[in-house]
């Protein structure tokens, strides 16, 4: 039996230009905190829509798919990205709508044809498919990512400044891009090298109630938001170590 590779708790939105002028990842550029023009054919990028104060509301990956972009997501959380995409739109001739179609999955180990996390290597490989009813991936994949100290997800990192979500660590936003919502404290944040808290994750036997987003005993860890001076360098991730020296 193969080892399953769905993750059946994504979906994905696709953004289409229903005119031939329109341009998808221009609209994008003005609202999300990636580059767009880095979204390339095997080159997809990790990226967020904030609130106007800089805070997290949705994070996802963006593909290239040809002159449309599909944003890989939470399904949980996929109808009101959608929704909230829409009404950035205005009268802008772009479609908005969940792909049914396509699946997202997910392998530790190299697969033909999926590329590399672009959050981090380690994370492993991603690919886009025909949607199926294979067997899921979620939990091995929430425990590999957990066990590298990696957050995601509006349970993990919403309402959370983007920065303090270890963003410029996973290559979640571009300083370089332009305007986009949140631009401003997240820009602020990042001259003036001021990120006071972190969000980490633990093990459970450390947990802090008031400091917790969430908990996983079952995994045993704890995802929370704390100053950066209650953290051990020594005890965080290699990717994060360097942003606390």
């Amino acid at each position: 039996m193969s080892t399953p590779t769905l993750l059946a708790r994504r979906a994905l939105i696709r953004l289409s230009p229903t005119d031939p002028q329109e341009d998808v990842r221009g609209f994008l550029q003005g609202l999300v905190t990636q580059d767009t023009k880095a979204v390339a054919p095997g080159k997809p990028q990790y990226s967020a829509l904030l609130t106007a104060q800089g805070k997290a509301m949705f994070d996802f990956l963006l593909w290239d798919d040809g002159s449309d972009v599909l944003i890989d997501c939470e399904a949980e959380h996929a109808d009101a990205l959608a929704k909230r995409l829409t009404i950035y739109r205005l009268r802008r001739k772009i479609s908005i709508a969940r792909d049914a179609a396509l699946s997202v999955h997910w392998s530790p180990e190299p697969v033909q044809g999926a590329t590399p996390d672009p959050r981090l290597a380690a994370l492993g490989w991603r690919w886009l498919a025909p949607a199926s009813d294979a067997p899921c991936a979620d939990d091995a994949w929430k425990a590999h990512r957990l066990a590298l100290g990696v957050p995601e997800g509006a349970g993990e990192l919403g309402d959370i400044l983007w920065l303090e979500t270890n963003a410029v660590e996973l290559n979640g936003v571009s300083f370089t891009k332009g305007c986009y919502v949140g631009q401003e404290n997240t820009a602020r944040m990042n001259w003036r090298q001021k990120v006071n808290r972190r969000i980490v994750v633990l093990p459970i036997a450390e947990a802090d109630a008031k400091r917790q987003k969430i908990g996983y005993p079952e995994l045993g860890w704890s995802v929370e938001h704390r100053r950066v001076e209650d953290l051990e360098p020594a005890r965080l991730p290699s990717w994060l170590q360097t942003a606390q020296a």
